[in-house]
């Protein structure tokens, strides 16, 4: 399911990354006193009250500015509001309103979206008289907060962010959702993603032209792409395809700086992705960073070398040594089904397909508690713990899976701090081993066995 967007506007200095790494429980954004600092756009995930939000940090607007710099930030909040479902007009309630703020309210006021007006800085009781002139924004009732302690109607906003959400994103952003048919279980959305010029669309097109009986057309959720829904055996899949993700410093500012957030909410949307990459070029930084992307979603995924013919001598050894250097540079995606492919030519088009099915029912697996446990205690039998300090050592009581998507499982220890990142390993390889689990990631979660109470 996609995530409602949240953008968050103002002019420089009114508190936007303040009020960002509040929402979002961090330090994700840089805060200094100074106009300016926040010039590339912030997106991260927010969990408010059960409903699931990206929220978008951007720059200050200063619409009277010649200023290059300043034009080009303005093109970019201007693409951030152009992606929004919800926006949120920030002010300075110390400073009170200014002829910039009205400038940015004529502007939002055109906006067929709903536009909450927050006001920034009401850190006492005695700030909240300045709340009075910012009703002649006409923007409704604003509402009063100190994003740097966290009081105030931050609460109240958040609350009212997901009020305004169009029924059907409402829906769509709720944490939990176990009301899908087994019918609808068995269709599933792939993503296909990358960095620019590795083929994506040429193999949208060509798994599209591919024994399909039924193609649509549909608007995508996200407003800039079209999804394309086609049958393949029993299942509909719906394909998204995404703008190539690019190293940040080489992007521009505008509406491209958004591919990188329509390619997340694609990833968000999708329950398999595949990561397409060039056959005949080296695996970059910002391919692992999208595969990382991919694992802490915790989606399926399928790896596809595009352009294998363009590849000189190919053979059975050669595509060993590819999957290899994959293993060695991807490690985040070990896991994963790879596929040699020419969108070119055609070749092995089908088979993405097949691996993305095969990951799809991977990722939703469950397994037997009663198993589950018999490998865990081979395990441990064969490998033990290392001992920690003092001679102790992990113990892993016994363990179950309590959800899907990705399959997670819960173990039941003495001491979660006495383990070592290499075992979990070990145990996840044990359970690879023996359940699969291919194409997909999982998780393993410690928890004492004394909280069972």
């Amino acid at each position: 399911m996609s995530k409602p967007v949240v953008a968050i506007v103002g002019r420089p200095n009114v508190g936007k990354s303040t009020f960002f790494n509040r929402c979002v429980g961090g330090r994700q954004a840089i805060v200094y006193d100074d106009p300016g600092v926040t010039r590339d756009r912030i997106y991260m995930d927010c969990d408010w009250s059960g409903h699931d939000l990206l929220l978008i940090d951007t720059g200050g607007l200063m619409p009277d500015s010649a200023e290059e710099m300043s034009k080009q930030v303005s093109e970019q909040v201007e693409s951030a509001i152009e992606q929004a479902d919800v926006v949120v007009f920030l002010v300075d309630g110390k400073a009170g309103l200014s002829g910039a703020d009205e400038d940015v309210a004529n502007m939002l006021r055109r906006l067929k979206k709903p536009v909450l007006l927050g006001v920034n800085k009401i850190d006492t009781p005695k700030d909240e008289a300045n709340l009075l002139e910012f009703y002649k924004l006409g923007l409704g009732e604003p509402f009063a907060l100190s994003a740097l302690r966290g009081t105030g109607g931050v609460g109240d906003l958040l609350d009212k962010i997901i009020e305004s959400l169009p029924e059907e994103l409402k829906a769509s952003s709720k944490s939990v959702n176990g009301d899908e048919s087994e019918e609808e279980r068995k269709d599933f959305a792939m993503a296909i993603v990358g960095r620019p010029n590795v083929g994506k669309s040429s193999i949208v097109n060509a798994v599209c032209g591919q024994k399909r009986s039924i193609v649509t057309d549909v608007p995508g959720t996200t407003r800039d792409a079209v999804d394309t829904k086609f049958k393949f055996g029993d299942r509909e899949i719906t394909l998204i395809d995404t703008a190539g993700i690019r190293k940040k410093s080489k992007v521009d500012y505008g509406v491209e700086a958004f591919s990188v957030v329509r390619s997340i909410k694609a990833i968000d949307r999708a329950d398999v992705v595949v990561l397409v990459l060039d056959a005949s070029d080296a695996i970059v930084d910002q391919e692992q960073k999208i595969a990382q992307k991919i694992v802490d979603a915790g989606k399926a995924v399928v790896v596809v070398f595009n352009k294998w013919d363009l590849v000189e001598n190919k053979s059975s050894k050669l595509m060993n040594e590819y999957a290899a250097g994959m293993l060695q540079d991807l490690p985040h995606v070990k896991y994963a089904e790879i596929v040699f492919t020419s969108a070119l030519t055609g070749q092995r088009m089908q088979k993405i397909l097949e691996a993305a099915e095969r990951a799809v029912s991977e990722n939703r697996r469950r397994v037997t508690t009663a198993v589950f446990n018999q490998i865990i205690a081979d395990a441990q039998t064969i490998s033990p713990p290392p001992a920690g300090k003092r001679g102790r050592r992990l113990r892993v009581y016994y363990g179950s899976q309590v959800a899907v998507e990705p399959p997670t499982f819960v173990l039941k220890v003495n001491d979660e701090k006495l383990a070592a990142g290499g075992y979990l390993a070990y145990l996840e390889r044990k359970i690879r081993e023996s359940f699969g689990f291919k194409g997909t990631p999982i998780r393993l979660i410690l928890r004492p066995k004394k909280d069972e109470r």
